[in-house]
């Protein structure tokens, strides 16, 4: 029989760590400790740790016991107003709780960590596409790089192995997620429609026309699974995307199809700005269809929509060597954006 294995979930209130849960949850032959500051919202048999892991004595305390720890999934984030004051806050987090689970797991097999495609600094500007997990580092600060060369010293000489996962615009839901793309279009097509607007691409005409890539959190939470059970991915980087590359001007026309809209000409604004003063006209949405009650600056992020809708380059992960290593799955993102909308409406999370 095979012996039963004990996954973390840590961030399980985040895109990423939610959908994970739902996933071990729903294919079963793992016992699940989820760590988030809030409990999830997912039905199922596992148990919950409300834990800041920022407090040091208050993680020790909570996961420096044994526990049968066997795979540690890492995806907690925590966001500040610069990249240099981003660093130490989420080094911190994930030192004080490696420091935490290793000694108290003797059974401990793998940690997988989420990275991302700023990894190859699609934040700064253009870079070299598509990109490769062997590829250059660009000028720190870049909390990716410090979080996993301490995986990468920690585990040397020991039986775990690492892994790292290095998505783009994951798409999903999850309340209060920062960086939801779906979410951000979702929430942006329902208001306006409700002005009685035609559904206008917000961002510059470069966006409109570069080559843009997503992942599916669903595809997302299954890629991640392989990585830390294949033997062969230990100490590994991947890309893992939906596969397939968009362009804005193509898709477009889809989605404001699929909210009953026409789609109007484009017109670059800044949503964090253009946005602020909704939250009336949602509570008013909420009200009449009876949607969740989910507080309006949870709902999306407008500032995270400006970034995506204003890079004017390619954005693009090459998914060779995930594929050489033997995760083959793709998602069509045409598709996986018209599914999570028609989720998000059976949720009631739009009407």
């Amino acid at each position: 029989m095979t012996e039963r294995r004990r996954a973390l979930v840590v961030g399980a209130t985040g895109v990423v760590g939610r959908n994970l849960l739902r996933h071990l949850l729903a294919i079963g032959g793992w016992d699940v400790l989820a760590v988030s500051r809030r409990k999830p919202d997912v039905e199922g048999d596992y148990e919950h740790l409300s834990l800041d892991l920022l407090d040091r004595p208050a993680t020790q305390a909570a996961l420096g016991t044994p526990r049968g720890i066997t795979h540690v999934f890492y995806s907690a984030y925590i966001e500040r107003p610069t990249w240099i004051e981003t660093t130490a806050p989420n080094v911190a987090m994930f030192e004080n709780l490696l420091d935490a689970i290793e000694p108290a797991s003797p059974g401990l097999a793998h940690v997988n960590l989420m990275e991302g495609t700023k990894w190859y600094g699609n934040h700064l500007g253009p870079f070299k596409t598509p990109a490769r997990e062997d590829d250059p580092r660009h000028m720190p600060p870049n909390f990716y790089y410090d979080q996993q060369d301490l995986v990468v010293a920690r585990q040397r000489g020991k039986r775990w192995t690492w892994s790292a996962a290095r998505p783009h615009a994951i798409c999903g839901f999850a309340v209060g997620n920062p960086m939801n793309l779906a979410m951000v279009i979702a929430i942006y097509a329902t208001l306006s429609k409700a002005i009685g607007m035609p559904l206008r691409h917000p961002g510059i005409e470069a966006n409109w026309r570069a080559l843009y890539q997503c992942t599916d959190a669903e595809l997302l939470a299954r890629g991640t699974l392989w990585m830390a059970t294949e033997p062969r991915c230990g100490n590994e980087a991947f890309n893992i995307t939906n596969g397939d590359l968009i362009r804005w001007e193509y898709l477009w026309p889809a989605i404001a199809r699929h909210f009953g809209m026409e789609a109007g000409p484009r017109q670059h604004i800044c949503l964090a700005e253009m946005m602020r003063d909704k939250a009336p006209l949602w509570d008013r949405l909420v009200a009449e269809h009876g949607l969740r009650p989910i507080p309006y600056d949870q709902i999306a992020s407008w500032k995270f929509g400006d970034f995506v809708f204003s890079a004017g380059f390619d954005i693009i992960s090459s998914m060779t060597k995930a594929r050489r290593y033997g995760f083959h799955e793709v998602v069509d993102t045409e598709e996986m954006f018209l599914r999570i909308f028609d989720q998000l409406r059976s949720d009631r999370i739009i009407p």
